[in-house]
């Protein structure tokens, strides 16, 4: 059975391992053995933890024996990126210039899992340091695409998506500093939660830019998502996802996110959009000309913070790095203090132009990407359809890290497409039940 076990979903197994039906050292047996045996398995994890997954696999079936489950995850085992420390083991953030970096303590949302039950499977590959939206790490390992394995599977988070999406895990921890959980959950067909700015804390996450830096999860279902949330939030209890009608709320689509955007993400998106009008949601269009704007700011207030923090270590290796991540660092010296400093004065203007301007609606609807993940080897051999496909990849889901607002992507049914929905600032409770209703309405479609 413990094949068809790895194929529910996060909270599926929570349940099974109530009723009894599934044992968490059987289930983490399955994994561990699952990602040894699976061609992609060393491509997808930077190291598993059995040492440490069999340990609390072991505690959370005595928990399970004797009633004293700590939540519905308790006993399902989750893979994080490797970027949250996790004590004494390595944790590179996929960069050779943090080569044998081996930190004391867990992050705290790492605590706070274990603490809660989930089992810590192991650390995933990502882009390097966190700064492409593309997954590409030719320094690491670059996670395959589960709809292309010749395409990248989205980054920063690949590894995570492409854990949970090759059955690897049951569900994922990643981090979105400009769409690092969104992109390679569209890509994947799975959900994946861009959290506000401050809601989850960063202490033992390698930082990239910490203005911007969320985590979020990744897995097969807004319920499973919002699981995932409470638990990193140090909460036992999910965010109930009843109690919205979908006929009752208003939604707008962005006409500037629609720029550019491909066939099949088009596709996606109007199909999903087709669904919920004929379920009843009112939706209308505005153009925010704006974000044109903040987006023309993203690379001075991206880069310069970026290379603030790392440039030192950069500096000191250099050439362990790939090249074109290095450079997107390195063109933070390009900005002058006053211009770091008046692009903030100015996005911060914009949130609240924002804010105002969508105060109206419930939510506002995206393509989460407007392209299909590219080619691997084409990325990595044309310098400047690398740089073209990034920024194409990440033009949707940075409205949200600029605009300081939660973001939900979810399958539309078309592959690796997504439907974003953004949400008001820290109202991610609001955010997974729309999302829990729009979920239902793409699946009956």
């Amino acid at each position: 059975m413990s094949n068809e076990w790895m194929k529910m979903g996060a909270c599926d197994m929570g349940r099974a391992i109530e009723e009894g039906v599934i044992d968490p050292v059987e289930l983490t047996e399955a994994f561990i053995a699952a990602i040894k045996d699976h061609p992609f398995g060393a491509t997808i994890f930077a190291r598993v933890t059995e040492e440490r997954g069999r340990a609390e696999a072991k505690a959370s079936a005595i928990r399970a024996r004797s009633g004293l489950r700590h939540s519905i995850l308790d006993g399902v085992p989750i893979s994080w990126k490797d970027l949250f420390d996790s004590a004494g083991v390595v944790t590179e953030a996929g960069s050779n210039i943090l080569a044998g970096r081996i930190p004391s303590k867990d992050a705290e949302v790492l605590r706070r899992a274990s603490e809660l039950g989930t089992i810590c499977l192991g650390k995933t590959h990502l882009s390097e340091l966190a700064f492409s939206g593309l997954g590409l790490n030719p320094v690491k390992a670059t996670p395959p695409c589960v709809n292309d394995h010749e395409a990248v599977s989205g980054g920063s988070s690949s590894g995570a998506a492409a854990s949970v999406a090759f059955e690897l895990a049951a569900a994922a921890v990643g981090s979105d500093t400009g769409g690092s959980v969104r992109i390679p959950a569209a890509w994947n067909d799975l959900v994946g939660l861009k959290t506000t700015s401050g809601v989850l804390p960063l202490d033992g996450v390698v930082p990239l830019c910490p203005k911007f830096d969320t985590i979020g999860p990744l897995a097969r279902s807004v319920e499973d998502a919002a699981a995932l949330f409470a638990i990193l939030n140090g909460q036992s209890q999910s965010p109930i996802l009843a109690g919205e009608s979908l006929k009752k709320l208003r939604f707008f689509i962005v006409d500037e996110g629609l720029e550019k955007i491909q066939e099949e993400p088009r596709k996606g998106f109007e199909l999903a959009i087709d669904s919920l009008g004929k379920a009843g949601a009112k939706i209308g269009n505005i153009s925010i000309p704006l974000l044109a704007k903040a987006q023309s700011l993203a690379a001075c207030l991206y880069c310069v913070e970026a290379h603030g923090y790392w440039k030192d270590q950069i500096d000191a290796h250099p050439d362990r790095m790939f090249f074109p991540i290095r450079e997107r660092f390195q063109a933070g010296q390009n900005y002058s203090g006053v211009e770091y400093v008046q692009a903030w004065r100015q996005v911060t203007e914009m949130r609240r132009e924002y804010l105002a301007l969508t105060r109206d609606v419930d939510a506002v609807l995206l393509p989460a990407c407007l392209i299909m993940p590219p080619n691997k080897s084409r990325v990595l051999s044309d310098a400047e359809y690398h740089v073209q496909e990034n920024l194409l990849a990440l033009t949707n889901t940075r409205i949200g890290n600029l605009m300081e607002v939660p973001a939900l992507t979810l399958p539309t049914g078309v592959p690796s497409t997504g439907l974003m929905i953004l949400g008001r600032p820290r109202a991610e409770a609001r955010l997974l039940r729309i999302g829990s209703l729009i979920e239902r309405v793409l699946h009956q479609g």
